[in-house]
C-alpha cells in the first residue's frame, strides 16, 4: 500500500481502478452500506474497493469480497455487469482542489445465505434494499442507482453527477 502523501498524488493525477459488488440475497434484494469515508460519504453505496498495483483482478475480487462482505468469493461465480466511470468532486482526504476518478468493474454476486458478519470498516451500517426501493431512495448514491438503470445497463456508464 502507498503512503498517504503518495496516494494523494495518484488520486490528483490518475484514475483509480476498482471493483463494485452488486450483492444480492435469495430475495433478490441488494446489499448497501452507509459510507463512512469520502468520496460518497454518508450515502448508501454498494460494497467495493480498489485494485492494487500488480494485483490480478481475480485476487482483488477475493480480497475485496472478504474485506467488504466478510466472505472471500471467486470471480468465476460472479456476473460481469460492465465498466463504469465515477467522477467525484471530493477525495479520500477531504482536501480542496482535486476530486477522484474511478474506473469501475461492476460484478453481481448472489449469496445463498444471509451473511450476518458484515465488516464495519468502510460502512457504518448495512441494509438490504429492493431494486425499486433503492432507485427511489434519495439517500442512495446516484452511481449505485446507475447499476440498475443501464440498458437497463448500457447507456449511462459515463454518467457525471450534476454540479
Amino acid at each position: 500500500m502507498l503512503e498517504q502523501s503518495k496516494f494523494r498524488e495518484v488520486v490528483k493525477n490518475a484514475p483509480l481502478v476498482s471493483i463494485d459488488l452488486i450483492v444480492k440475497n435469495q430475495s433478490n434484494e441488494v446489499l448497501l452500506g452507509l459510507r463512512e469515508r469520502s468520496p460518497a460519504k454518508s450515502t448508501w453505496f454498494v460494497p467495493g474497493g480498489r485494485i492494487w498495483k500488480d494485483e490480478k483482478i481475480d485476487a482483488a475480487f477475493r480480497r475485496i469480497t472478504e474485506s467488504e462482505v466478510g466472505i472471500a468469493l471467486d470471480l468465476k461465480n460472479a456476473r460481469f455487469l460492465g465498466i463504469f466511470e465515477h467522477l467525484y468532486k471530493e477525495n479520500f482526504a477531504d482536501e480542496p482542489g482535486f476530486g477522484t476518478h474511478y474506473i469501475v468493474l461492476a460484478y453481481e454476486i448472489k449469496l445463498l445465505t444471509e451473511h450476518p458478519a458484515l465488516p464495519l470498516i468502510q460502512h457504518s451500517d448495512y441494509q438490504w434494499m429492493s431494486e425499486k426501493h433503492l432507485l427511489q431512495d434519495t439517500a442512495v448514491h446516484p452511481y449505485t442507482k446507475d447499476y440498475f438503470l443501464q440498458g437497463k445497463m448500457a447507456d449511462q456508464h459515463l454518467r457525471n453527477l450534476p454540479d
